[in-house]
């Protein structure tokens, strides 16, 4: 991973100190919503890693945009990633062991499964590096339309899994065998951070439209993102791939070289 991260800043300074020489090069911001998931395939599928759905939180950036040539310049930026999935209705969890204590020995089930609500909000800063192809609509046209593509290498600054909800606990993911006890409360925000890798990698891309006044631009793009490592560190919880749709909008500033 720090390789990796050396080797991004090494080609950043190269593209600024050729840009700042030789080119047009931009600064700016955009910000937007992400709508994460997490995902698990093939042999990695649980009753605790799968049935996830998408969740919503902010996706903010700051970026520069070094021009190499009329089509083609590359993006690296600073960005604020939420990422996560949610569950609601009857899902598993692992068997508490006060619980598991009531079964004979040897009898009481891996999963357990309740009627709640649950999201996984996890929270990176992502640097990505992408590579940006662009064309204007006409010689004179202010309009543009781009694609970009390219790594990211990420660092996670938070980690919750917020639970709410009542609900008696069941021996079948069908909720009809339930154990006595009544109702119990799923109110909760625990901090799992501990739980999950500190770092990510993975690819970034996106589909744009910008207008162009002056040295200023709007745009508004939508993209996606996937991190290509499982999450988990501790092998009970299954193993996830995060990643996100986002759409949003921006503000860039050109700086042309007199």
């Amino acid at each position: 991973m720090k390789k990796i991260v050396l080797i991004q800043l090494s080609i950043l300074l190269l593209l600024f100190n050729y840009s700042v020489n030789a080119q047009n090069f931009s600064f700016g911001i955009k910000g937007g919503v992400s709508l994460p998931n997490l995902t698990a395939s093939g042999s990695n599928q649980t009753p605790l890693n799968t049935g996830y759905s998408s969740r919503q939180g902010p996706d903010i950036a700051l970026f520069g945009e070094f021009k190499i040539n009329e089509f083609f310049s590359i993006q690296p930026a600073v960005e604020y990633s939420s990422q996560g999935g949610k569950k609601n209705g009857l899902q598993a969890f692992t068997t508490p062991a006060q619980v598991a204590a009531q079964f004979p020995a040897g009898m009481a089930p891996t999963y357990l499964y309740a009627n709640y609500n649950s999201e996984a909000k996890i929270n990176y800063l992502m640097i990505p590096v992408l590579a940006k192809f662009g064309w204007d609509f006409s010689k004179t046209s202010p309009w543009r339309v781009y694609v970009a593509a390219g790594p990211f290498v990420s660092f996670l600054l938070s980690a919750h899994q917020v639970t709410s909800g009542n609900s008696q606990f069941y021996t079948d993911p069908a909720g009809t065998q339930a154990l006595p006890g009544g109702n119990q409360s799923f109110d909760a925000n625990q901090n799992i951070k501990d739980q999950l890798a500190a770092n990510n990698i993975g690819v970034e891309g996106n589909l744009g439209l910008r207008y162009k006044f002056g040295p200023s631009s709007i745009f508004i793009e939508g993209g996606f993102n996937y991190g290509f490592l499982n999450i988990q560190t501790v092998a009970a919880d299954g193993k996830n791939n995060t990643g996100a749709a986002t759409v949003q909008l921006g503000y860039s500033y050109w700086f042309k070289k007199k």
